[in-house]
């Protein structure tokens, strides 16, 4: 009886395993395709809505902001725009990998925006979201954007950066303002004059934030952050996420979501690359030359340096091509005025460093021309990434001489692409640039494990006893050992400094004390 009813268990649990695997595959298939379902049908009309078609009244965004969205020319978001405003409006912390000129500045202001039109205004002295750019120009574009796309909404900005008086702006913030966009070294100041509050703080932004860490604004951050409710939105967006940025968000971020809609270190494939090898002496003529030659009408040239840059736009203009040249030693209204004249077309040439380029955004600029290589390779893709943008074709030309070579050849390495070149006739170079060679990219390398603490690892205890020497007998350890070492438990001792009395200096047992007095006795005759 027992066997049988062992055999019907058996049967029954069998049976009772076969039902529930049944149950648990249709239910996973059910869970399966309910989940496609709703991933290749999100509309109610069943059709796919890829980026291209996606509109940016299908983002959950109110009439109003979708109405300046319509004034601008707009009407499908790009692919930083279609992914980020959405996770933003979700209330996550996102972080956003994405290069100059994919509409990353709009991507975080409509849904800010959005999300701070819903809330309670600001009060004096008080502000309820904070960008942070790396530069003035950069906190302008920034500002403009909220500007243009909050036009129509019941919300107040603000724009600080130095190089102007800061007393406007304190007389701005102390009556609130829902948006604060500021450089770090003003926003520390305007703290420091306790002209700036962040108890209504909701959203923190960083734009560009590999720039401000190229520029050495971490300890600034890490200042800022301190000052912040811990209850916050926070987004971050840089060009690359490097070792340095993960490092920075650990401490800003929280759970974010990661967004990457372009791979790192890549150009647009809009623009047009060339590079154009010449004489270091020549560099200005043939700039002149191919300006004049094609009739371009604005072009962005970048300088290594910013004596460099005047140097360039001074000899521009004693060939009659009206220029300018912006860079951080330059006041902030004469950079103003200057960027202010190549947007309407009073001039024809800007020539800028690479800080200073930060920011400049213009629409439909036809050309950029490097002057010198940039340093870092890394560089290459923000500059000529100010043309060729949302779709429109672009120009960007190297002057390149025999000495840039190696710069050359870690730029084209870093976009793992070899850049055509062209002589131009009359401005052949005395030296050939040596052709580059192009690397397989470098495998990000593995975390290595940690090492086990060394109290941890068997035998260490032996070996930090035997190398702790007392202070007391350094020159007497410092000296040779005579003979063999003692085997078993003396070995130990007998390797132990010696002390003035050529006793052992760790601690005397008493019945070592005992025997030495016993000895004295014996040798003197006392009893």
């Amino acid at each position: 009886m027992r066997r049988r009813s062992l055999r019907l268990c058996s049967k029954q649990l069998r049976l009772f395993n076969f039902l529930v695997m049944q149950s648990g595959l249709s239910l996973f298939r059910h869970v399966y395709r309910v989940d496609m379902t709703e991933q290749q049908v999100p509309s109610a009309n069943n059709t796919i809505k890829t980026e291209d078609t996606i509109q940016f009244s299908d983002l959950k965004l109110q009439p109003k902001l979708l109405q300046a969205i319509e004034r601008q020319g707009y009407q499908h978001p790009s692919p930083i725009q279609a992914q980020g405003i959405p996770a933003v409006l979700s209330g996550h912390d996102v972080m956003a990998a994405a290069q100059t000129g994919t509409g990353k500045t709009a991507g975080f202001t409509l849904p800010m925006l959005e999300i701070l039109s819903k809330g309670q205004r600001a009060r004096g002295n008080n502000v309820r979201a904070l960008v942070l750019a790396p530069t003035r120009e950069l906190a302008a574009q920034v500002g403009a954007s909220v500007a243009t796309y909050g036009k129509e909404l019941a919300l107040s900005y603000c724009v600080a950066f130095g190089g102007v008086k800061i007393n406007p702006q304190m007389m701005q913030l102390r009556r609130g303002a829902d948006i604060l966009v500021a450089t770090p070294g003003r926003l520390m100041d305007l703290y420091q004059q306790n002209a700036i509050k962040f108890e209504q703080l909701e959203m923190l932004v960083l734009d560009e934030a590999d720039r401000m860490l190229d520029m050495g604004f971490i300890h600034d951050i890490r200042r800022i952050i301190k000052l912040l409710p811990p209850k916050r939105q926070n987004l971050l967006y840089s060009a690359t996420f490097s070792d340095e940025i993960r490092d920075l968000a650990k401490t800003i971020v929280h759970q974010p979501l990661e967004i990457s809609v372009v791979p790192a270190n890549t150009t647009a494939k809009t623009i047009e690359q060339w590079v154009y090898p010449v004489d270091k002496s020549r560099k200005t003529a043939l700039l002149s030359h191919l300006i004049k030659e094609n009739d371009w009408q604005q072009v962005l040239v970048f300088s290594r340096t910013k004596h460099g840059a005047n140097r360039i736009a001074t000899n521009l203009e004693k060939r009659g091509i009206h220029s300018a040249a912006i860079h951080g030693n330059k006041s902030q209204g004469a950079r103003t005025k200057a960027l202010a004249g190549f947007k309407d077309g009073s001039i024809k040439v800007l020539v800028a460093t690479d800080i200073a380029a930060r920011g400049i955004d213009i629409d439909q600029l036809p050309c950029v021309i490097n002057f010198d290589l940039p340093n870092v390779a890394e560089d290459y893709v923000h500059r000529i990434g100010r043309t060729g943008r949302a779709g429109a074709s672009g120009l960007a030309i190297s002057f390149v001489t025999a000495d840039e070579a190696k710069d050359l050849n870690g730029i084209e390495n870093l976009i793992q692409e070899l850049l055509p070149r062209q002589t131009i006739a009359g401005f052949e170079p005395t030296n050939e640039v040596a052709p580059s060679t192009l690397r397989a990219p470098k495998k990000p390398k593995k975390p290595k494990k940690p090492k086990a603490a060394k109290a941890e690892q068997p035998g260490n205890t032996a070996k930090q006893a035997v190398k702790k020497k007392p202070s007391h007998a350094k020159k007497a350890a410092s000296a040779p050992q005579q003979g063999k070492p003692q085997q078993g438990k003396e070995q130990g001792s007998a390797n132990k400094p010696k002390g003035r009395d050529g006793d052992s200096a760790q601690a005397k047992s008493p019945a070592r004390r005992n025997n030495r007095w016993r000895t004295r006795r014996a040798k003197t005759g006392i009893s």
